[in-house]
């Protein structure tokens, strides 16, 4: 949209709203909006692409302001996209068709803290580091701690099923929260019922949780909390082979046991990334294995874990690269350690049942050292979200030296990427565990959901048939 009578109209009707320090249309600012951590949109900034930018960045304060904001965009036909910490990595919040950017991280307060029901109602834009602070205070905790812990935002987490390293104890976001308030696309503010277990119907609380600002915009969430435990241990294991530590894993979960953490890597990861950030120097498949809460149920199932893992000659190391793990577990992903231009890298992470997971790695692990040969490519897995039916692999494929021509450089990215989706797709997994879709995968979902995909696409129609709510993600087609 050009500066002309129509660009003046939107941002005085803006203005009106929220106000006129709560409207930006810098250059700066719009270069900034117009990328999240996608490689993709990186890579078109880094070789000088133009990239499509938003025509307005709105930091409103309230449910009806965001209400307002949705009616004038349906009024003008121009799309609206949430904005949680910017931290997501599928290209989710990236502007493709310009329009409205709200950014929602002025609607940060903490409405209740139920200390009775052990839950927690809030703003989507609070930033969850900030939350779990103050629940910490009150001896209480969210339990979701992401690697993006220090941007990501309540909203975020919510918005793409987000995970947390310890999301094998309390679960996901989809586990974790009661209720939301949405504005939907018509600019109606509408509730969810104030608990998720009931049988009063089909439950529409889930089609919002992962619809990555597609079907309307969150603006206030209830989500379980914990005690802070008593106590957390951690001890490690060395295994031969991964297959070995996979059943480790499924027999620790199928015992319903309940770990905060399982964390195995498999050799490539154990020799190269644990040995370069832990300084580990350690062979086969590395697990890291913790438990927490009360002292007596904590010593009595780290008893029992020793038992699972030795059976199968699981070598223990002890609780010393354990706890330096837990310590260091974010180094990972920052500088010396994380993974950044010019490579090219993804995390092609998927989720199957215990019966799959290892022929999903196996032929993921075929597809990029043997299909993309020729450019170096390697691949590396850990697995690290545990479930009572199985496990998801949090895998990634690196080339260090990849074309510089960034129209190259992106037919290579979208076909490593469809070849290893397919591959997990054939063998029973799905296209993501916890990033979200946003549009680097949202070309393949009609792949994953099969017959099914017309009746999302219904959904979406009927919630938004403007198709002004976050257009060009999840795969669902724009109809304006």
């Amino acid at each position: 949209m050009t500066e002309n009578l129509l660009f003046s109209i939107i941002k005085n009707e803006l203005h009106d709203i929220v106000g006129y320090e709560d409207v930006s249309v810098r250059e700066a600012e719009r270069l900034v909006y117009s990328l999240d951590f996608y490689l993709v949109p990186q890579i078109w900034m880094d070789r000088h692409q133009t990239l499509q930018k938003p025509d307005f960045i709105v930091f409103p304060e309230s449910s009806e302001e965001v209400s307002r904001i949705h009616k004038l965009a349906k009024r003008h036909g121009i799309p609206v996209i949430p904005y949680g910490g910017g931290t997501g990595s599928q290209g989710g919040v990236v502007p493709l068709y310009g329009g409205i950017i709200i950014d929602l991280k002025k609607m940060d307060r903490i409405i209740k803290i139920d200390e009775k029901s052990l839950t927690v109602t809030a703003q989507p834009g609070i930033n969850g580091q900030h939350l779990e602070w103050a629940l910490n205070k009150k001896g209480l905790t969210l339990a979701h701690y992401p690697a993006s812990e220090y941007g990501a935002t309540l909203g975020g987490y919510v918005a793409a099923r987000g995970s947390g390293t310890l999301s094998t104890k309390y679960g996901k976001a989809e586990d974790m929260v009661l209720s939301m308030e949405v504005v939907l696309a018509s600019g109606e503010i509408i509730r969810t019922l104030p608990v998720p277990n009931h049988a009063c119907g089909p439950g529409f609380l889930q089609l919002f949780i992962g619809s990555e600002g597609t079907l309307g915009t969150i603006t206030e969430i209830t989500i379980r909390l914990d005690p802070m435990p008593a106590v957390r241990r951690f001890n490690s294991f060395l295994f031969e082979d991964v297959r070995q530590g996979l059943e480790a894993g499924r027999r620790i979960m199928t015992q319903r046991l309940h770990p905060c953490v399982i964390r195995l890597y498999d050799s490539s990861s154990s020799e190269r990334v644990v040995k370069r950030v832990l300084d580990l120097d350690v062979k086969g498949a590395f697990m890291v294995v913790g438990s927490d809460g009360d002292q007596r149920f904590v010593d009595l199932e780290m008893q029992i874990i020793h038992e699972i893992c030795t059976e199968l000659n699981g070598k223990e190391l002890g609780s010393e690269p354990g706890e330096h793990w837990w310590k260091h577990r974010y180094d990972f992903y920052f500088p010396p350690h994380s993974l950044m231009l010019p490579e090219m890298f993804g995390t092609i992470e998927t989720t199957a049942t215990y019966d799959k997971i290892y022929n999903i790695f196996k032929a993921k692990q075929k597809v990029i050292t043997q299909d993309f040969k020729e450019w170096g490519a390697d691949y590396m897995a850990h697995f690290s979200h545990w479930f009572p039916w199985g496990v998801m692999i949090y895998d990634r494929f690196l080339i260090t030296k990849p074309p510089q021509d960034p129209d190259e450089a992106l037919q290579l990215h979208t076909e490593i990427w469809g070849k290893a989706a397919r591959a997990s797709l054939k063998h029973g997994g799905v296209l993501n565990d916890h990033h979200g879709i946003g549009f680097k995968l949202g070309w393949l979902m009609n792949e994953l959901y099969g017959t099914a995909w017309p009746m999302m696409q219904d959904i979406k129609d009927a919630l938004d048939p403007s198709g002004m709510m976050n257009p060009g993600k999840l795969g669902f087609i724009r109809r304006k």
